[in-house]
C-alpha cells in the first residue's frame, strides 16, 4: 500500500504517521512515516483486514478499513486542520514512531515481544537502530555518543553501561536527539554532530526501585556475581552496577575510559591529547582484550540529587580491580635492508590493575538564558605486572624477566558558564585545570648482557637493571567565545583563549649489582631532570552563513606560542606565531540525508618525553633519546562524510573518507643492531600521506536485512633506519557481507563473511597477509519461556610471504529459561566451545613486521540464576 498525504491545499505533510492495525491477532502491526514529499509505503500481508490510521500534529486524524488482496493498493489521504485540537483532540493511540526536526521518538511497546531482558535486546528491534556486540549504538548511521535517562546523563553517558544493564521492561520510550547540546541556548550556535539517546521510563518506574541480580558458577571454579540496582524519583537517582567474575568479562575497557576523558570525537580535536592518552601506561593495561586468565572486581555508583528547580548535584565513583594473565608468540621480521632477519619472541605477563575514578558535578540553570556547571574529577591508579620475555634471534637467545609498578594521580577541575547577553549575542566561558602525577618503576633481570654498547653494564651473575621515573604536569586553559547572530543566515563568532602547561620529567637508570653496590648509568648520558613550560595564546574568527540547504563556516585562528625547556643547567627558549585556517560545510538535503566536509591545518608540539635529551631505557632492547630543539609538526586533515537513512525504503547508507597530509613530522631515527634499537627524534619535512575510505549499506526487505560494508586504508611514510631514508607503503582492505532476519515466531540468524587484505611494502620487499572470516549468530525464542543464543566464527589466516597458514574457530552458546511474569530466570552458557587456544594477527611499523599469536581463555561452562525485582 502506497500513496501521498497532503493537507487541503495539496501541501505535502512530511513525517505524518500511518499505523496499520491488523484485525487478526497473529499479524504484526505495520507503520510508516512519510518522506519529505509526503509519500509513504506500507508492507502489508495479502488477504488481511487492517484498520489504517493517519495522523499529523495540528490536523484531524483519519481512519479507514482496508482489506488487502493480491494487487498493490494506492491510497492517498487529505488531512484537515484541527483549530480546536488543544481543547478537543483525544489521543487514543500512540504512534510507534514520531519524527520531528532533530528528534525521533520510539514507543517501544509497539516493537517488544516480551522476551527482552536488557535495553540491548529492545534497541535491536527498533527500526534504524543498531547495537554492536561491544554495546555501541548506531542510529541512522551515526554513533550515539551520550545516553540519558529521564533527560539526565546516565553515569558517563557511555552507551555500554546503559544497554547492558538497564532492564528492558522499565523502558517506555526511546528518544534519539540529533545535534545534541547539553546547553539548550547553544543549539544551532555550536556545531554538534553528537547524537544522544534519552530513555523514558514507565510511569511506575519513575519513583521506584528496580533492577536485577545475576549469580553464576561453573566448572573449574568459575563464578559470576552481577547486581544492577536502580532507584529513580523526580528529585533523586541512585544507580549501582557491580561485577565480580573470572570469565574474562571486562567491565571497563579503553573505550569506556575515553568517555571519561571527554569522548573520542572531542579528544580527536586535539590529536596530541588522544595519542598521549592512548600510549599512557594506564591505557595499555585497559587495551588488553585477550588473555589466558582474567578476574574482575568492578563497582560503579551514580547519585543525582535535585536541590531545587534550578540546581542539580550529581556524582559517580567507579572502582575496578582486575588480575590478568596474558601470553603471546610473535614472529618479528626486521626490515634491515642490508641484513634482514627474523626474531621469535614469546611474552607472558601477570598484571594487577587497580583504579578508582570519581566525579562530582554541580549544574545551576537559573533560566534558559544562563547556565553554569562545575566538575571535579579524580583518578587514582596502581598497576603492577610480572612478565617474562624469551627471544630467539641470530645475535642472541635470551630470557628477560620484567617487573613494573605504576602509581598515578590525576585531578581535573572544570568550570563552564554560558549566558545570553542580548537578543543577538551569547557568550561562553570554559576553564580547566588538570594535574597529573605518575611514578612508574620498571625492573629487568637477565643472566646475559643486553643492549651491549648502549648501556654501561658491569659483569655480574645476574643483571638487574632498575628504572625509576617521575612525571608531573599542571595544565590550565581558558576560552572565552562570543556568538553574534547577525541574522538567521549569518553568524559571526570570536574566540580568545590561552593554554598553559608546566611539566617535569625525571628518570634514573641503574644496575643493582649482586654485592649491593649501584652502577649508575648517568656517566653514560642517562638520567633526566627536565622541565618544559608551554604557553599558547590564540584568537579566532569564525563566519557561519547559510545558502539554501548548505551551511558554510570558514575559520581563522592565530596562535602565539612560547615555550622553554631546562635540563639541569641547560636552558632553551623559543617562540613562534602560526595562522591556522579551518573550514566546514554541511549540506542538509533533509533530516535523514546529510553531507559534511571538514578541513583543518593542524600544529602539534612535542610532548616532554620527546624533548628530554638524555638517554632513557625504553625496553629490554631499546634506548631512546629526545631532542630539546624539536619544533612543531604541521599537517593537513580533511574529511567528507555522507549518510542517508530512509524508513520509507528501510535503507541505511553512509560513507566516510578522510585524508591526512603531513608537511612537517617528528620522525623516529633508529639505529638497529640485531634486535637492539637506539632511537632519537628529528623534524622531517618530506610529505607523508594517509587516506581512509569506509562505507556501509543496509537494506531491509520484509523480515531480512542485508548488510554490506567495506574499508580501505592507505598510508605512505618514511623510515629512517641506520642512516638511510626509505619510503614504506601500507595498504589494508576489508569488506563484510551479512544478512540477518527478524522473525517474530521463528529462529533469527545473522550470517556473514569478511575478507581482509593487508599489504606492506618496504625497501626489504613486499609482505602480504589475508584473513577469511565466516560468522553466524543465532537467537531462538521457543516454547514461550526459552531463549537460545549461539554465535560461531571461523578464521582462515594466511601470511603469504612466510607461507604460514592457520585456521581457528570459536563458538559460544547459552540457554535461558524464565516463566512470563516470574522474577526468576535460569541460564546455562558456554564460551569458547571448541577450546581454541589462540588468535592470530599482524602489524607493521617503520622497520618491523609482526605476525602474532595471542592466547585466549579456555572453554568455560556456567550455570546462572537471575532474579528481577
Amino acid at each position: 500500500m502506497e500513496g501521498k498525504i497532503t493537507d487541503s491545499l495539496q501541501k505535502p505533510l512530511a513525517y505524518s504517521n500511518i499505523l496499520a492495525i491488523p484485525e487478526s491477532s497473529d499479524q504484526d502491526i505495520r507503520f510508516a512515516v512519510t518522506e519529505s514529499g509526503g509519500t509513504y509505503k506500507l508492507g502489508l500481508q495479502k488477504n488481511q483486514t487492517y484498520n489504517i490510521t493517519v495522523s499529523y500534529l495540528g490536523y484531524k486524524s483519519q481512519t479507514i478499513d482496508i482489506t488487502t488482496k493480491e494487487e498493490d493498493i494506492t491510497q492517498n489521504f487529505i488531512l484537515l486542520e484541527n483549530p480546536d485540537q488543544l481543547d478537543e483532540v483525544i489521543l487514543n493511540y500512540t504512534p510507534p514512531i514520531s519524527v520531528k526536526k532533530d528528534t525521533i521518538t520510539y514507543n517501544v511497546d509497539s516493537f517488544k515481544t516480551g522476551e527482552e531482558r536488557k535495553l540491548r535486546e529492545l534497541l535491536k528491534k527498533l527500526p534504524g537502530v543498531e547495537v554492536d556486540r561491544a554495546g555501541n549504538v548506531m542510529v541512522q548511521g551515526k554513533r550515539v555518543t551520550k545516553v540519558l535517562v529521564e533527560n539526565k546523563t546516565f553515569f558517563t553517558g557511555d552507551s555500554k553501561l546503559a544497554v547492558n544493564n538497564i532492564p528492558a521492561d522499565a523502558v517506555d520510550k526511546v528518544e534519539i536527539l540529533d545535534n545534541y547540546n547539553e546547553v539548550a541556548m547553544l543549539k544551532n550556535l555550536q556545531d554538534s554532530e553528537d547524537m544522544a539517546m534519552n530513555i523514558k521510563l514507565k510511569e511506575d518506574k519513575k519513583e521506584f526501585a528496580f533492577g536485577n541480580v545475576e549469580v553464576g558458577a561453573g566448572i573449574k571454579e568459575r563464578y559470576l556475581i552481577h547486581p544492577n540496582l536502580f532507584y529513580y524519583s523526580p528529585k533523586t537517582t541512585v544507580n549501582f552496577i557491580g561485577d565480580h567474575n573470572n570469565q574474562g568479562i571486562k567491565s571497563f575497557t579503553f573505550k569506556d575510559y575515553l568517555e571519561f576523558e571527554g569522548g573520542f570525537s572531542k579528544l580527536m580535536e586535539d590529536g596530541g591529547s588522544y595519542f598521549s592518552l592512548y600510549n599512557s601506561d594506564f591505557a595499555q593495561y585497559l587495551n588488553n582484550q585477550d588473555y589466558t586468565s582474567n578476574t574482575n572486581q568492578f563497582g560503579a555508583l551514580n547519585i543525582r540529587q535535585s536541590i531545587n528547580a534550578k540546581t542539580d548535584i550529581s556524582g559517580y565513583i567507579i572502582t575496578s580491580n582486575s588480575k590478568t594473565d596474558t601470553q603471546s608468540n610473535t614472529l618479528n621480521e626486521y626490515l634491515n635492508f642490508s641484513e634482514p632477519f627474523t626474531e621469535d619472541r614469546t611474552t607472558t605477563n601477570s598484571i594487577n590493575n587497580f583504579f578508582t575514578i570519581g566525579k562530582i558535578t554541580v549544574d545551576y540553570d537559573p533560566s534558559f538564558d544562563e547556565d553554569f556547571a562545575y566538575n571535579s574529577f579524580v583518578k587514582l591508579t596502581n598497576n603492577d605486572a610480572n612478565g617474562l620475555i624469551t627471544t630467539i634471534n641470530p645475535s642472541q637467545n635470551n630470557s628477560i624477566k620484567t617487573i613494573t609498578d605504576i602509581k598515578g594521580v590525576n585531578l581535573k577541575q572544570n568550570v563552564s558558564y554560558s549566558r545570553k547577553l542580548s537578543k543577538d549575542h551569547t557568550a561562553t566561558l570554559e576553564a580547566t585545570y588538570n594535574f597529573q602525577n605518575d611514578k612508574p618503576i620498571t625492573e629487568w633481570l637477565t643472566n646475559q648482557q643486553i643492549l651491549q654498547g648502549l648501556i654501561p653494564l658491569e659483569d655480574d651473575t645476574v643483571y638487574n637493571i632498575l628504572q625509576t621515573k617521575r612525571s608531573n604536569s599542571h595544565n590550565a586553559n581558558a576560552i572565552v567565545k562570543d556568538y553574534w547572530v547577525l541574522n538567521n543566515f549569518n553568524h559571526l563568532y570570536t574566540t580568545f583563549g590561552v593554554n598553559a602547561a608546566f611539566t617535569n620529567f625525571e628518570n634514573q637508570d641503574v644496575q643493582q649489582l649482586s654485592d649491593g653496590s649501584i652502577n649508575n648509568f648517568n656517566t653514560a648520558g642517562f638520567g633526566n631532570d627536565f622541565e618544559y613550560n608551554f604557553i599558547d595564546t590564540f584568537i579566532g574568527l569564525e563566519y557561519k552563513f547559510q545558502i539554501g540547504i548548505a551551511t558554510f563556516k570558514p575559520m581563522l585562528y592565530y596562535h602565539f606560542y612560547n615555550w622553554n625547556t631546562k635540563q639541569f643547567d641547560e636552558r632553551f627558549t623559543n617562540r613562534k606565531a602560526l595562522l591556522l585556517p579551518q573550514f566546514t560545510t554541511k549540506v542538509e538535503f533533509n533530516n535523514s540525508e546529510k553531507l559534511n566536509f571538514r578541513y583543518k591545518l593542524n600544529a602539534r608540539f612535542p610532548s616532554i618525553n620527546r624533548l628530554a635529551n638524555n638517554f632513557v631505557l625504553s625496553s629490554f632492547n631499546s634506548v631512546f633519546r629526545g631532542d630539546t630543539t624539536l619544533d612543531n609538526q604541521l599537517y593537513h586533515t580533511a574529511s567528507l562524510s555522507y549518510y542517508k537513512f530512509s524508513l520509507f525504503k528501510n535503507l541505511n547508507f553512509n560513507v566516510n573518507t578522510s585524508f591526512n597530509k603531513r608537511i612537517k613530522t617528528i620522525k623516529s631515527v633508529t639505529e638497529l643492531q640485531g634486535i637492539d634499537q637506539f632511537t632519537t627524534q628529528t623534524l622531517f619535512d618530506q610529505p607523508e600521506h594517509s587516506w581512509n575510505l569506509s562505507a556501509r549499506l543496509s537494506k531491509k526487505i520484509k523480515k531480512i536485512k542485508y548488510n554490506i560494508s567495506a574499508r580501505y586504508v592507505y598510508s605512505d611514510f618514511y623510515q629512517i633506519l641506520n642512516s638511510e631514508t626509505n619510503l614504506n607503503i601500507s595498504k589494508n582492505m576489508s569488506s563484510t557481507l551479512s544478512i540477518e532476519t527478524s522473525f517474530k515466531k521463528h529462529p533469527n540468524i545473522e550470517i556473514g563473511y569478511t575478507k581482509d587484505f593487508n599489504n606492506y611494502k618496504s625497501i626489504a620487499g613486499e609482505n602480504n597477509f589475508e584473513n577469511d572470516r565466516f560468522f553466524a549468530i543465532l537467537e531462538y525464542d521457543f516454547l514461550e519461556n526459552f531463549i537460545f543464543k549461539a554465535d560461531y566464527s571461523y578464521d582462515a589466516y594466511a601470511n603469504k610471504s612466510a607461507n604460514i597458514k592457520n585456521t581457528f574457530d570459536t563458538a559460544n552458546a547459552s540457554l535461558f529459561y524464565q516463566i512470563e511474569d516470574s522474577p526468576w530466570g535460569f541460564e546455562v552458557n558456554a564460551t569458547n566451545l571448541f577450546d581454541v587456544t589462540f588468535k592470530q594477527q599482524n602489524s607493521f611499523n617503520s622497520f618491523l613486521i609482526s605476525d602474532s599469536k595471542t592466547f585466549i581463555l579456555p572453554r568455560i561452562v556456567m550455570f546462572k540464576v537471575a532474579y528481577k525485582f
